[in-house]
């Protein structure tokens, strides 16, 4: 009987030893569990804090003459009747993920023509503190001020002529350094941006040359009502000859240039660009904002165009070399303490500089190519609120006249209005 007694209670404290280690191992569960749980929302929120997400939608109505060319929509398919069109002109949605060691950078475009590629890039910091990076990918080509200068800030719905046929999209493929003097620094106003890019805009390299660009700026404020900017900038590169005809810009005309050693070679595409920048406020008028930029170089394109590539393919047409010049003034007035901002943009583009007015079509080899314009914008901003502005902006554009050419005769009737619906998030 007592042995019974014994073996019961012995039995009974091995199960309760039992139950107290299954009740330990179930508690220590519980808290690796929980522990768990909160490092993944920790985590959680340090991504969050990391990523960050933006964007801004442009619903853009445009109204434009028989020959205007409009930057939503169809082209106008009645050459005698003006004509409208309705669209989103830009819908981007911008994606960076920022650490210690720099940021990846992610931008789409989506309208209603499809979803495109605007920005895809890498920063690596300096490890020396914040005296530069360096990036690489596809971004805006540090050249000139309106380039890097965005979309949802910028006053005009868009960029000017020269900056819109030298630098397609704005964008290329390539890398580059920034380097600044650190902020505690007196030559911190200072900086330098050099790099070797692609040349072919956001479309694939197709050939084994590189293009160089740089720019050297500085920026400063008076005060704390008032700041000044000024840029100098270099673009050096070569387009590549898809055929043996090269014509080079004479004293009378286009020179051909017809050998089979041109075939494969790269004509020169070289840029020069200043640009300026002052901004300052005053109680009783608001912000005055004043902007100007000037482009010169040499430019290779076709017969018909001189647009920078932008092909997914090499060129098979014959090369055309031209001296161009052109550039923009920019004035933007707060009226006072209303939400509105009065704006007056001029911009020009002369794509030929050695043959102008008459001679163009009669001087060997020119034509549409070498005609220049100039345009004059006007617009008003209305600010609704800090994400939701207005914009309406008419465009009285000039283009030059030769008898040569029956198109170019008279100026084309291709004047343009834009109300432009802006939401930024």
């Amino acid at each position: 009987m007592k042995m019974n007694k014994r073996l019961i209670l012995s039995l009974c404290i091995g199960v309760s030893g039992i139950v107290a280690t299954a009740q330990t191992n179930h508690q220590d569960s519980v808290l690796l569990a929980l522990e768990e749980r909160v490092s993944a929302q920790e985590e959680a929120a340090q991504t969050k804090n990391k990523l960050k997400i933006s964007g801004y939608v442009q619903g853009v109505f445009g109204i434009g003459q028989e020959q205007a060319s409009l930057f939503i929509g169809e082209a106008n398919k009645e050459a005698d009747k003006d004509f409208n069109r309705i669209g989103i002109r830009r819908g981007r949605i911008k994606f960076a993920y920022e650490e210690k060691w720099g940021k990846a950078v992610l931008q789409l475009d989506l309208t209603e023509k499809g979803v495109g590629l605007k920005d895809v890039y890498l920063d690596l910091n300096s490890p020396f503190g914040d005296a530069g990076l360096f990036r690489a990918g596809v971004f805006d080509r540090p050249f000139g001020h309106e380039i890097g200068y965005s979309s949802s800030r910028r006053e005009s719905p868009e960029r000017s002529l020269i900056v819109r046929t030298l630098f397609p999209n704005e964008r290329d493929l390539g890398a580059m350094f920034m380097l600044r003097a650190a902020k505690t620094s007196p030559w911190h106003f200072l900086k330098l941006e050099a790099g070797l890019f692609a040349g072919n805009g956001i479309k694939p390299e197709i050939d084994n040359r590189k293009d160089f660009i740089g720019r050297l700026s500085a920026t400063r404020t008076i005060g704390s009502h008032a700041e000044w900017g000024i840029g100098l900038s270099y673009y050096g590169g070569g387009v590549y000859q898809g055929t043996s005809k090269v014509f080079r810009m004479k004293k009378d005309g286009f020179e051909l240039d017809d050998a089979q050693a041109n075939v494969g070679a790269y004509a020169r595409r070289q840029y020069y660009g200043i640009d300026a920048q002052l901004s300052f406020y005053s109680d009783a008028l608001g912000v005055t904002s004043i902007r100007g930029e000037y482009i010169g170089g040499t430019q290779p394109g076709t017969e018909s165009s001189s647009k920078s590539p932008n092909s997914a393919s090499l060129p098979t047409v014959d090369t055309y070399i031209r001296p161009f010049s052109g550039g923009y003034a920019l004035l933007a007035q707060d009226l006072g303490t209303l939400p509105l901002t009065a704006l007056v943009k001029y911009d020009w583009y002369d794509p030929n500089t050695s043959v102008s007015g008459s001679a163009i079509g009669t001087a060997s080899y020119t034509g549409k190519a070498d005609i220049g314009y100039q345009t004059l914008g006007l617009g008003l901003l209305y600010k609704v609120s800090s994400a939701v502005r207005l914009t309406a902006y008419y465009e009285l554009i000039n283009n030059e006249k030769t008898p040569s050419l029956a198109s170019y005769a008279a100026d084309q009737k291709d004047n343009r209005f834009s109300f432009v619906v802006q939401c930024k998030f």
